[in-house]
This record gives C-alpha cells, sequence and structure tokens, in this order.
C-alpha cells in the first residue's frame, strides 16, 4: 500500500490512470464478456506484452464494479500468475476479440474466493478502497489495517 499513489479525490478511474502512468503499462478497463459472464466469473485481469486490461461485469451495482476493478488490480499488484479456465469458457482466445492468443501472457479469472490469492486481492481491494476514501491528511496503513482487521474479526493490532 505505501508504493501506490492514491488519487485525492479517489475514483476507480482516476486510480487506474495513476497506476497505468507509475507502472508505464497501459491499462484499459472493458465490459466482462457474455460468455465469461455466463461461466461464473464476474471479474477478470488479462496481461499481454505491452499492456493490462480488466474485464469487469457492468450488469452490477456501481460500487460492486469498482470493487472487482480493485480485485482484479490486486492480482496484477500481487504478480497472481495462471490460467484457470474452467468448464463453461470454451475456446477463450475468441472473447478476446483482436487480441491474439500469442500476446496474452496470464488470463486470471475467478468464480472462487476460497484461495490465498483470491483473500489477498480481495483484502488489497479493501484497503485501497479504504484508504482512498480517507482524506488526504489522514492516510495511515496502520489505521486502515487497524479498522479493516477489526471489521473482518482479525487480531489486527496497530504499529505490530
Amino acid at each position: 500500500m505505501d508504493g501506490l499513489s492514491l488519487p485525492h479525490p479517489f475514483t476507480v478511474e482516476s486510480f487506474c490512470t495513476r497506476l497505468a502512468a507509475q507502472r508505464q503499462r497501459p491499462l484499459h478497463l472493458h465490459a466482462l464478456p457474455r460468455q465469461a459472464a455466463q461461466a461464473g466469473a464476474c471479474g477478470l485481469w488479462l496481461a499481454t506484452d505491452i499492456d493490462d486490461h480488466i474485464f469487469f461485469e457492468q450488469r452490477t451495482a456501481r460500487v460492486h464494479q469498482d470493487h472487482i476493478i480493485l480485485h482484479e488490480i490486486g492480482h496484477m499488484l500481487f504478480g497472481h500468475q495462471s490460467l484457470e479456465l474452467g468448464e463453461g469458457w470454451g475456446d477463450a482466445p475468441q472473447l478476446f476479440g483482436d487480441l491474439s492468443p500469442q500476446l496474452i501472457q496470464r488470463l486470471l479469472a475467478r468464480t472462487d474466493y476460497t484461495t490465498r490469492r483470491e483473500q489477498e486481492a480481495e483484502m488489497l481491494a479493501s484497503l485501497i478502497r479504504t484508504r482512498g476514501e480517507q482524506p488526504a491528511g489522514e492516510r495511515h496503513a496502520d489505521d486502515v489495517l487497524h479498522y479493516l482487521g477489526e471489521a473482518l474479526g482479525v487480531g489486527a493490532t496497530r504499529g505490530g
């Protein structure tokens, strides 16, 4: 969290713009393809040689859309890598139009949130949102972790 530069006022779009500049890689947001949504995914991160693409379900509330995008950014920042396309995905490369299969380095799509990677991405999404919504002068990582820990019933302590 300390390495992230969060815009103020915080919006997911302004954060994505700032993150792309910080990483020196374009970051594109797209509607989730219908086939992916039908397979049970609500978000997906796709990395190519030159840029990143985040696909998110648009048939949900705006706050949920933002959380999906932040969750996928969590995977990106943690460097989670794998191809996780289960049943119902068919020929996955057809979902991405002009992107050739050779360009796709990583494709992460989730329908299950029980793995450590999913929990990490979920926690980071929540931390980014919580910290981003605090006034600029009040952003302290220990406070965010403390209050999030309390809300989740986790024994997080200040300064430790």
